[in-house]
Order: structure tokens, then sequence, then C-alpha cells
């Protein structure tokens, strides 16, 4: 038995070993094209994303996963609050918010999803929606080990009823941004022939592809800012095995989590960009009536994703919910302005 706790021991060692250390001021693990971004937001949080092993079981086996996150600064007496990402993102999602949200004292995290983001997947797990909800139970139960607001943006939403709906003790409420939950899963796709599905996934990665994306999430940045931001957005897919993770996620069907949502017996919040050319304004308000306690909000003239576009606004939208338990609480008050779409363009030195 002793031999047997000291190979784990020594295995989640060797893991943390070749994960740690540092690059000009960044992660070693993360993608060299790390150091070509201008974003100071992305450059600040990307700094300080690391990876802690998480424990995965896939039938009889089971090994140790070094998944990426951002750690809270401090621990608090609150509820944490735990930021989620879309749909092959990453972390790096939340590096306008993240900061203010601890700013104000919030206990925050923000992970990556198992198979997105800068986790370590060199020995692969499936990465199907189970494996996805276990890897967050697992992280959950591993670090936070408390019920936690759980943050949820576009197919991200999807993952945060997912995980509520099949682990109710974990959550405390719920937080749902342009929520793009009733897609059925990845459809036609997940029938495609290894090998196209594989071509696929090559063109997903592609800078004109993420390029054209940005350009309908955003509401009106600059060409300089919508190319930075493109580079931030697929800095993951850089790593060596983000195409056999996305295929994977692809060939198993994705997230269908439609007749979920009336399951959802937590409070939550939805957040909705007003000029979203994503997910329509109709889905939003279906959302709304589906769940059993939720009030909405509109940020004005964001798009796809306020919490980049309108991180203050988005910030205090889940601070006051995060605390409206605590009446006699006073809600914090921001230091900041709305950054300028210029910040992120300008050079770094």
């Amino acid at each position: 038995m002793a031999a047997i706790t000291a190979k784990k021991c020594g295995s989640v060692r060797s893991l943390m070993d070749r994960n740690g250390g540092e690059c000009n001021g960044f992660p070693s693990f993360l993608p060299k094209e790390v150091q070509n971004i201008k974003d100071p937001f992305a450059r600040n949080l990307a700094q300080r994303i690391e990876r802690l092993p998480v424990k995965w079981q896939f039938g009889d086996s089971s090994s140790y996963t070094m998944s990426s996150c951002v750690k809270p600064l401090k621990r608090r007496e609150t509820n944490p609050v735990v930021l989620l990402h879309c749909f092959d993102s990453s972390c790096l999602e939340w590096r306008c918010a993240h900061p203010l949200l601890e700013e104000v004292g919030l206990e925050t995290w923000a992970v990556d999803v198992l198979g997105w983001g800068f986790s370590d997947l060199e020995r692969l797990p499936p990465c199907d929606v189970a494996s996805k909800r276990n890897h967050l139970y697992q992280f959950w139960n591993s670090y936070i080990k408390r019920p936690m607001v759980l943050v949820g943006p576009s197919l991200g939403a999807a993952v945060a009823i997912d995980f509520a709906v099949n682990y109710p003790e974990a959550v405390k409420k719920l937080v749902l941004i342009n929520a793009s939950v009733y897609a059925e899963g990845t459809g036609n796709l997940a029938k495609l022939p290894k090998m196209v599905a594989y071509a696929g996934v090559s063109f997903l990665k592609s800078m004109p592809l993420r390029f054209y994306a940005n350009i309908l999430a955003f509401n009106g940045i600059s060409l300089a800012t919508t190319l930075d931001w493109t580079n931030v957005g697929r800095l993951h897919c850089l790593l060596p095995w983000w195409k056999d993770a996305t295929v994977s996620f692809m060939r198993s069907g994705g997230y269908n989590v439609a007749g979920q949502i009336k399951q959802v017996k937590h409070k939550a919040l939805i957040i909705c960009g007003e000029n979203d050319q994503i997910i329509s304004y109709k889905q939003t308000m279906r959302l709304h009536c589906e769940l059993s306690d939720s009030k909405m909000r509109l940020i004005p003239e964001s798009g796809h994703l306020p919490h980049v576009e309108k991180p203050v606004s988005v910030a205090q939208l889940i601070e006051e919910f995060a605390r409206d338990d605590n009446a006699d609480r006073p809600i914090a008050k921001f230091s900041g302005l709305e950054i300028p779409a210029e910040a992120y363009s300008t050079s770094t030195p």
C-alpha cells in the first residue's frame, strides 16, 4: 500500500515538476506566442496562470491532469466566484473582469474547462460532457470545497447548468452571460469521419475564422484590437494536444442542456449584451422564463462578450448578485472606469 501511495505521489510530483517554471514572467507551459500579445490585461492574467493536479477516472483507470487556472490571491469567508469560459476558449477571457472582482474582495477563481485552455493533456483523457463535468467537480472538491457562484458565458452557461443539475451541492448561485443553452450539441459534426473532423478542427484554429468570430462577438472595436484579441483567443489552440481534445469533444455530441434548464433550483442571474449578434434576445427571454428563480440584466452597447468589452458593468452585477444574501453588507465601489478599447492596442515595452 505504501509503495502504491509513493508511486502515485511521485507521479504527481513529476507532473508538477514538468509544469513549473517561468519564461520572461510567463509560465513556461504557455505557448511562446504569448510574448506577442499586446493587451496588458491579458499579459497580466497570463502571468498568474498555474497548473494544479486534478484526479480523473475513466473506467477502471485513473490518473492526474495538471489543470490550468488562476487561483485567488486570498481565500475569503464568502462564497467563492468561479469563472468558466466560452466554447474553445480559456481563462484569459476574464482578463479584464477578474482583477475587478478581486479588487472588491471576492474570492475569484478562473478555471479552464477540460479540453480547452492551458491544461497539460499530453495523456489525453476523454473530453466529452461527462468528463468535463467530472473534471470540474474533482477540481472543486480538491481546491474550492464550498458552494460557489458559478459563472458561465456563452457555451460556458451550458457547462454551468449541466454541472449545477448534477452537483447541486457544489453550487450556490449561477451567473449566465449571453447563454448558449439551446443548441442540440454538435449535431451532425459528431458523425463526421475522423479525418474530416480533424480537417474541420484545423479550420477552427485558423486566423481568418477566429478574426471573423471576434468581429461578430465584439461591438465596434478597432482593427488592431480585433487582431490582438484574436491572438489571445487562439493562444490555447497552439498546444500540441488541442486538435485531439477538440475532436474528442466534437465527436462525443457536445452539450445539449435544454431539457435540464427547468431542473435548476439555484438562484440565477442572466446577463445579456444589448448588441449580441450570436445569441438572440428571444433565447435569453426563454431562458429567463424557464429558470425557476432568475433575474435578467442588460449591458448596453455590448456584444457577445460583455465581460471583455464592459468588465466594470459585468463585475458590478456579479458582485451585487454574489453578495445579495448579506443585505447589511454594503456593496463595494469599483475604483476603475470602463476600460477604453485603445488601451488594448498599445505597444508593450
